[in-house]
């Protein structure tokens, strides 16, 4: 917080140079452990008789990264494959046989770049897409031989996400295809035929700082080229395509659960420069399986102007009801989607049937926003509304005909009342539903407790509405429920770890010993030894806090360590629900990425996730700066009165609004040696309408942005700072241009800071040089600036 600063006099020479450097490499240990694949992640086929084991890869590498990439209204594509901008990550397909455990590996194409694989609704065919240098091609497999084949060739389009979606039945994929004689792409004219214009007049159109957004008419016509896409079903035994309808730019395509109809949204002109695809005009149909519109339902305008936390007029949401043909539900604002109209009812619910020629059936009005519906097969759904300003959620029972039942009014913030999330599954029409066995459903949650997470299995009864306990993990191990093997609730499949063993996958049967189907191994040996512990106090206003202290292996008790500090701040409204723990003290200790985990291979100990609450609902933002500061200093405290810190070498870091925090930390205290801040944003002014959860606009609450606003600081900035920041960060917000105009405000004022920019990196750090590289550079900081430092200077404080 003084206007101290610390030069380091060997780095005089080059205080001014900046240059281009090859990829560093941390650790060796830390190499290996992250080559290291990750353990596979399963998929319960819709029959609920195999498991479906999805190895991946490591790592993308910066060659990857580095193909071309388009960044068109909000989306990053591949120009070359017409899909994302990445191959898919999925080497390998491993079934295991839920009964027995008996496995078969599938055979997959090479390269083996796999991705969005799904099951048939009748479990009897795999699909994935293989990326190839050229393009996205459909395969299927089938779990019985383990073999697979082609349907396609690498023609698929998935710009907007995943390119196909079995149809019921499960003979039948919807796919979207690159038209038939699409053409070379529109190349930008060298001379420019003029500039580009925006013009408003006089209707407000506040906006989030959005990113990759269109910019020009060149723009435009690449959007038009690579987004517009050809419907077509595909025969999953032979591949044969059957069109429908003419080329569009889809947004969304959803089969009816009978398979009759297709709910289509479409991308209209014209397109916005301020709001990414979604927000742009929309044509929403039911088209039948010939290409004709059915229904129209109806056309939605240009998103511009919806305001701050409100939402577009006119229908959203809108889905298939599951167990029926053909019916639509969806919800519709009453307030014209403003939250400062004040209204008895913010928006209503309505469903309407097959044929669609009658007036939609209003199934329910709700006093405040509509949060979606998970339905059963049976006409009965649980309807969520969200009430933002007290951060309350009410679910209800709704059937058609009949009255809404509230089944629970509770504060969204609450975890320890969480009653958890009831459990679906596929039907045999492809869509999902509610698990149901007669009056039953089933819930599923993180059970947090004071003690930390015991995820549990419920019951509960709809006629009743009580819930019966049916299972909780114990004491020892973090169990969380993956899938219900039968209606009734007698077996289920759990993904079980601890302390000490990594995670797998586990069979319960009623009266039944435990049955493991996995066998995985510890996928980093290396860090065999580190231990964890749930760490509590308070602030000292009276607030709650928790964290998880790690400490290196071979940790001597008593000795004092450098400790790395890595949090990100939380608003709240209730300090009740700021004070809740939130921690898995009994989870596998598991690395990948740019993990700040990794300092304990080096000999630190690390305070993860220190909660640093900002309390006050809407406008606790008033008082961040010195929430944040009391948040810090008693988790200082708390780690130093363990016996395990030592004071004068204790560093902060984050990642995006945790970078935020880091720097606001070495602004306005001095409670640590250094920082790291990771793609954060320190100038709110950049960030005008609003930013996380703060509503108000820089013009509403001026003095709020300024005060919260590191940069304005940097004069104050007086511990040394790592930034490192990807050059293509896609996250709302936080612009590369924040690190640099930190770093150079920093410099000018005569600080200690070093600025790494990612080439090809988003938000978050993906190509293995990059992830390697930036865990080099942090360990390499806090080596000079926290483990090694030299004692503070006489009258700098550490609070």
């Amino acid at each position: 917080m003084r206007r101290l600063f610390v030069v380091s006099l060997a780095c005089l020479p080059c205080a001014t140079l900046a240059a281009q450097e090859p990829y560093k490499l941390p650790p060796r240990v830390i190499v290996d452990i992250l080559d290291t694949p990750p353990l596979p992640v399963a998929s319960v086929s819709p029959d609920r008789q195999w498991l479906l084991l999805l190895e991946q890869r490591s790592m993308p590498t910066i060659a990857e990264l580095a193909q071309p990439m388009l960044r068109l209204g909000g989306n990053r594509i591949n120009p070359r494959t017409t899909g994302p901008q990445l191959p898919g990550p999925i080497t390998g397909l491993v079934l295991k046989r839920v009964a027995d455990g008996s496995e078969r590996r599938i055979t997959v194409p090479t390269p083996a770049a796999l991705s969005y694989v799904a099951w048939s609704p009748d479990s009897r065919t795999i699909a994935f897409v293989q990326t190839r240098d050229s393009g996205l091609a459909l395969w299927v497999a089938d779990p019985t031989t383990g073999q697979s084949h082609a349907l396609t060739g690498p023609n698929l389009n998935a710009t907007g996400g995943p390119p196909c979606q079995w149809m019921p039945g499960g003979t039948r994929l919807l796919c979207e295809f690159v038209p038939d004689g699409r053409g070379p792409a529109p190349v930008a004219p060298q001379t420019p035929v003029g500039p580009t214009i925006q013009e408003t007049r006089g209707r407000a159109a506040p906006a989030p700082t959005y990113e990759d957004l269109l910019k020009n008419a060149q723009d435009e016509r690449l959007f038009d080229y690579y987004f517009t896409a050809e419907l077509a079903l595909v025969d999953a035994a032979t591949g044969a395509r059957t069109p429908i309808g003419r080329p569009a730019i889809f947004d969304r395509i959803d089969a009816s659960p009978g398979g009759e109809y297709v709910l289509v949204v479409r991308t209209v002109r014209p397109y916005s420069y301020l709001v990414p695809d979604g927000l742009f005009p929309q044509e929403v149909d039911v088209w039948d399986l010939h290409g004709q519109v059915a229904h129209h339902l109806v056309s939605l305008p240009s998103g511009e102007g919806i305001p701050i936390r409100g939402v577009r007029p006119g229908p959203r949401a809108i889905t298939w009801r599951p167990g029926v043909p053909a019916t639509l539900v969806w919800a519709e604002a009453l307030d014209g989607g403003d939250p400062r109209n004040k209204v008895d009812h913010q928006d209503r619910v309505v469903t309407l049937a097959a044929p669609f020629s009658g007036e939609p059936l209003e199934l329910t009005r709700l006093a405040k926003r509509y949060a979606g519906t998970r339905w059963d097969a049976q006409g009965t759904g649980l309807l969520e509304e969200y009430d933002r300003e007290r951060r309350w959620v009410k679910t209800w029972i709704v059937v058609a005909t009949k009255a809404p039942v509230l089944l629970f009014d509770r504060s969204g913030e609450d975890r320890y009342g969480d009653p958890g999330s009831p459990l679906m599954r596929p039907t045999a029409a492809g869509d999902v539903a509610l698990i149901r066995n007669g009056d039953w459903i089933y819930l599923a949650g993180a059970g947090s407790s004071p003690q930390g997470d015991r995820p549990f299995l419920d019951r509960l009864n709809l006629a009743t509405r009580k819930t019966e306990r049916l299972w909780r993990a114990d004491t020892v191990h973090y169990e969380a429920v993956v899938a219900l093997i039968d209606d009734a609730g007698r077996s289920f499949i759990t993904r079980r770890e601890s302390r000490t063993e990594p995670p797998n996958y586990f069979m319960h049967q009623e009266r039944m010993a435990l049955r493991a189907l996995t066998a995985f191994n510890d996928p980093a040996p290396q860090l065999t030894g580190i231990q964890k512990r749930l760490v509590t106090y308070t602030r000292e206003d009276g607030v709650p806090l928790s964290g998880t202290l790690y400490l290196p292996p071979g940790y001597t008790p008593g000795t004092r360590l450098p400790v790395v500090m890595w949090a990100y701040p939380t608003e709240f409204a209730s300090a009740t629900a700021a004070g809740q723990v939130t921690a898995a003290p009994n989870r596998f200790n598991i690395i990948r990425g740019p993990s700040h985990l990794f300092f304990l291979t080096q000999g630190y100990a690390v305070f993860d996730d220190p909660k640093m609450p900002i309390i006050g609902g809407d406008t606790a933002n008033n008082h961040y700066v010195d929430q944040l500061v009391m948040n810090a200093r008693a988790a200082v405290k708390a780690v130093v009165d363990a016996g395990v810190a030592d004071p004068d070498r204790i560093g902060v870091g984050g990642h995006s609004y945790g970078a935020f925090m880091t720097a606001n930390l070495l602004a306005h205290s001095d409670l640590f040696r250094a920082g790291i801040a990771r793609s954060g944003a320190y100038n709110r002014t950049l960030t005008p309408f609003g930013f996380q959860n703060e509503d108000r606009t820089f013009w509403q609450a001026r003095d709020v942005y300024l005060r919260m606003s590191p940069f304005i600081y940097a004069d104050s900035i007086n511990e040394p700072l790592l930034m490192t920041h990807g050059e293509a960060d896609n996250n709302t917000g936080t612009f590369p241009i924040n690190s640099e105009r930190l770093f150079a405000a920093i410099k000018g004022l005569g600080g200690t800071a070093r600025l790494v920019m990612l080439p090809n990196e988003a938000h978050g750090y993906a190509a293995r040089e990059s992830v390697l590289h930036t865990l080099a550079e942090m360990i390499d900081w806090f080596d000079r600036y926290v483990k090694n430092a030299k004692p503070r200077a006489s009258g700098v404080s550490s609070n």
